[in-house]
């Protein structure tokens, strides 16, 4: 979501607040249950119908649920949904139970737009949190309490360019390569002169995720920035950027094939690698993904994105809507037809590792052998769901400059640390 669009976003649920309370909901004539949903692909890869999953989950739940009609507003499209859910908020028209973009999710729950499921969840004897893989379900939580389900999932990988390390004599590397074998390859592939470079897109983010490291708290209450395993990320995605001697790599060069690795959400792969996508994606040479390098005190994980389900706080039909998030959320066919036509992973390991699932994804993927039922499972376990606290944004882009601009050693970074600790204690 572009600044402005954050901006207007924050801008309206900070007027809701500052007239002194929620406007009163407006009971609606009849039972029915509206859903506030995006048009198209929030990953934005291609989508060629993406209100069938939901049509048909509708027409589910109102056979199981007479006299309930559920509505939704189509056309909205993902760059101006966030916009048009804040103005709804704010005119007390918001749907009963809405999509929650992952950028969304602090903010709505800060502003009191969410309803807390915990007490939802602990009355419904049907409902077992174990269903889900941990990260997922961390995706919706705030402050200890769930505020949401997930509903799809999307890792980050590291992209290869397969037919430019086999131009230099180099195997694809295992999923369970190191920093020690990033660097290596990025080095023997880096020549200046030929146009042709190691990586586009690692950050010391990517990189601290996989040295087992943490930004902030839980409660966001603490940053930790001067942690030795981030220190060592920092350095070492500098290390890599120097590679280049002083050539700012670009996302051009890796559509045009100059470059080894990339790191990409997990819905590229899935969109761009069959037929006839990938043809008109990149061109030029073959790909393929791994998961991203561990480093020497970290794992080969990395940061997951969800894209999750809140329940309204205002809404007047809250068991309706927990039924139909529920529904959307962990019925083992719903989640299946969403695996097998969007471009994530379903939040259920029992759907997301299902052989006959993987298989009709091997045939959509052809030439692919790494896209293993043990890959997804080690991938969806051990991901990082990134915390959410009110600050989170700002105490984020704390950090970030003081990488980006600072001296980086071990005393630059503590006095970071202690000036974002000060502002998260305010």
């Amino acid at each position: 979501m572009s600044s402005r669009k954050k901006w207007t976003f924050g801008l309206l649920l900070i007027l809701i607040a500052a007239a002194g309370g929620w406007l009163f909901w407006g009971q609606k004539q009849g039972t029915a249950l509206t859903i506030g949903v995006y048009a198209g692909s929030y990953w934005e890869t291609p989508d060629g119908n993406c209100y069938q999953i939901l049509d048909e989950t509708i027409e589910q739940f109102e056979q199981t649920h007479p006299g309930v009609q559920v509505e939704y507003a189509s056309g909205i499209g993902t760059d101006s949904y966030s916009e048009w859910l804040a103005e709804q908020i704010l005119q007390g028209t918001e749907p009963d139970l809405y999509f929650v973009l992952p950028e969304d999710f602090n903010l709505l729950v800060s502003s009191g737009a969410l309803e807390n499921l915990d007490g939802l969840m602990a009355e419904d004897r049907d409902f077992d949190p174990a269903v889900y893989y941990g990260p997922c379900l961390e995706a919706g939580q705030f402050g200890g309490s769930q505020y949401a389900l997930p509903h799809e999932s999307v890792p980050t990988m590291m992209f290869v360019n397969k037919t430019l390390l086999e131009g230099c004599g180099i195997p694809v590397p295992e999923n369970d390569w190191t920093w020690e074998d990033f660097f290596s390859i990025c080095q023997q592939v880096t020549d200046t002169g030929a146009r042709r470079f190691g990586v586009y897109g690692y950050t010391w983010l990517n990189a601290l995720y996989a040295n087992g490291a943490s930004l902030f708290s839980e409660d966001g209450t603490a940053c930790f920035l001067a942690d030795p395993r981030i220190e060592a990320a920092i350095q070492f995605t500098r290390s890599l950027n120097e590679l280049n001697s002083g050539y700012t790599v670009t996302a051009r060069d890796f559509d045009l094939g100059h470059v080894a690795f990339r790191p990409f959400l997990f819905s590229e792969y899935r969109a761009y690698q069959p037929y006839p996508w990938r043809i008109k994606k990149y061109t030029g040479f073959e790909w393929d993904c791994v998961c991203m390098p561990a480093g020497p005190d970290g794992a080969n994980v990395s940061e997951l994105h969800t894209m999750l389900l809140g329940i309204n706080a205002r809404t007047p039909h809250k068991l309706l809507a927990w039924e139909f998030a529920k529904l959307l959320s962990t019925d083992e066919q719903v989640q299946k037809k969403l695996y097998a036509h969007s471009v994530g992973i379903s939040p259920l390991p029992d759907v997301a590792e299902d052989n006959a699932l993987l298989e009709q994804l091997y045939q959509d993927i052809p030439g692919s052998v790494r896209f293993s039922r043990e890959m997804v499972g080690g991938i969806m376990q051990n991901a990082v769901a990134a915390p959410h606290f009110s600050r989170y944004e700002q105490a984020m882009a704390m950090a970030q400059q003081a990488v980006a601009e600072g001296k980086i050693d071990k005393s630059s970074l503590a006095a970071a640390q202690r000036e974002i600790n000060i502002y998260l204690s305010k």
